[in-house]
């Protein structure tokens, strides 16, 4: 079994105002594995995100990155931030720099390497993502599509060994969501751990090795994709149903023909 390079033990959370947003949380991340944390909207996925790369402190309960509980003086911070890239639903609450080189850029050139050494990440990061073409192109001048491979550009080229991902396909067309998972992919196959939050079933059966089943501030179950997915009762509690895919091999033809058929009505 792949060791936990992250892990959330008891984590409890709470924003101004009294709201809660995790309950007593624990969870592994496994090394060189691609996670999904699955749940409906307002779970508390995102705030758990930000739990796992030091954005935001537990009020108890704690965040270990291989076994040592992460620490949140300045330096250490940057330390993690640099091994736990993170990547927000909405690409404009990253992109800052005129031009898309210059923001893929930023973070590398933090870290204090070269202008080589970052150009060279820049380019790297780029041609993963398909967008070479658009390495001068002024940033308010992108499709949200375009700004969200920027933003996940930006995160490879700082070489995190864990990627966070919240909703990454929210707000792409099937083509731009087809493309990224391709590059996703290709990043996990070179090693880097992928940890994404979405509420669907569909994309977390065809991508994730593992599943965390999430509501209510906490993990009701976490384990292999194959078997969390198939686990009915579990995902009815998170108010999910199972991956299409699974119920078709569960069906008759007509039942199969019939589900299809409803699937195509929710799409179109």
């Amino acid at each position: 079994m792949a060791e936990l390079i992250l892990e959330v033990r008891g984590l409890t959370y709470a924003y101004p105002g009294g709201i809660t947003a995790l309950t007593g949380l624990c969870l592994g991340v496994a090394q060189g594995r691609r996670l999904a944390i699955l749940g409906p909207n307002g779970a508390g996925k995102t705030t758990l995100l930000l739990h796992l790369n030091g954005t935001l402190k537990p009020a108890h309960g704690q965040v270990l990155i291989e076994g040592r509980a992460g620490a949140y003086d300045r330096s250490a911070l940057t330390q993690w931030r640099r091994r736990v890239g993170l990547v927000l639903q909405e690409p404009d609450d990253q992109l800052f720099a005129a031009s898309v080189a210059e923001d893929v850029s930023f973070g590398p050139l933090n870290l204090g390497l070269s202008e080589a050494e970052t150009r060279h990440r820049v380019t790297e990061a780029l041609d993963v993502l398909g967008i070479s073409d658009l390495a001068e192109r002024a940033t308010h001048m992108l499709s949200f599509g375009q700004k969200k491979r920027v933003a996940i550009a930006g995160a490879m080229a700082m070489r995190p060994e864990v990627l966070l991902l919240d909703e990454p396909l929210a707000g792409l067309d099937h083509r731009g969501g087809r493309r990224l998972l391709t590059a996703l992919g290709q990043l996990a196959q070179a090693g880097t751990t992928l940890v994404f939050t979405t509420h669907d079933v569909d994309l977390a059966h065809e991508f994730a090795d593992d599943v965390a089943l999430f509501d209510g501030g906490r993990v009701l179950t976490q384990g292999p994709a194959a078997l969390v997915l198939a686990d009915r009762p579990a995902l009815a509690a998170c108010g999910l149903e199972p991956p299409l895919l699974l119920e078709l091999g569960a069906r008759t033809r007509e039942e199969a023909l019939a589900l299809l058929a409803a699937a195509r009505r929710k799409v179109y």
